[in-house]
């Protein structure tokens, strides 16, 4: 059988089998959607073994379910997102200045993200909502992210004794502060404008890392 048999099989699990009727059912709630679940999963596993164009038998041998293809696929993208980062940082020649290695470092994420409308939408905006693993994810990518900031600001250090040392809370706020001005142009629609933030970014992270005032006269519009 081809895998379009397949996904086509898969697809009409429930066709020709009558569905809840409409109104209040007599069922146990727990019933109802325990029905409604297995109905959606369903839907949901078809389409992805369709477009992917793979046999629902080779689907389950790579994943144990939806939930869990969906956080590989979304894990994957957060590698592939740090990995970006630090590559861009670590490419840039030797003698490059502290903040240009920030500045090289927060280029490097928002320009990720705005090539990648799609991962940035699920990523930011359907992963809070997902489910106690997928929010787990979430935090666990805050974290890293925090620990990219201390590295580099430890670093910064030794170049610049003035700078003060802060708290490792500092750290994971700034990561967290640069989720939300994503998530909040995500959620907005201007996914493609995210580069814009940049300058934010950076003056952020030196106001509280380097104690550097804001830059006066500048104008920063997300």
């Amino acid at each position: 059988m081809t895998d379009t048999r397949q996904a086509g099989t898969l697809a009409r699990t429930h066709e020709g089998k009558p569905g809840l009727p409409r109104g209040r059912s007599h069922l146990p709630p727990p019933a109802v959607r325990a029905s409604q679940r297995e109905r959606l999963l369903r839907s949901v596993i078809a389409d992805i073994v369709r477009r992917a164009r793979v046999s629902r038998a080779a689907f389950y041998d790579h994943f144990a379910g939806k939930e869990d293809c969906f956080l590989a696929a979304t894990g994957e993208g957060r590698q592939l997102m740090l990995t970006r980062v630090v590559s861009a940082s670590r490419a840039l020649p030797a003698g490059t200045s502290d903040e240009e290695v920030l500045r090289a470092a927060c280029r490097a994420y928002l320009t990720f993200l705005a090539d990648e409308p799609a991962f940035a939408r699920v990523f930011f905006i359907s992963m809070p909502a997902a489910g106690a693993h997928a929010v787990d994810r979430l935090h666990a990518a805050s974290g890293m992210f925090a620990d990219l900031n201390r590295a580099w600001h430890q670093r910064a250090r030794e170049h610049h004794p003035e700078w003060p040392a802060v708290p490792d809370e500092a750290y994971l706020a700034l990561a967290g502060g640069a989720t939300e001005l994503v998530r909040s142009m995500v959620r907005a629609g201007r996914t493609d404008a995210l580069p814009d933030l940049e300058g934010t970014l950076v003056s952020l992270h030196l106001a509280v890392l380097a104690a550097r005032p804001w830059p006066a006269g500048e104008e920063q519009r997300p």
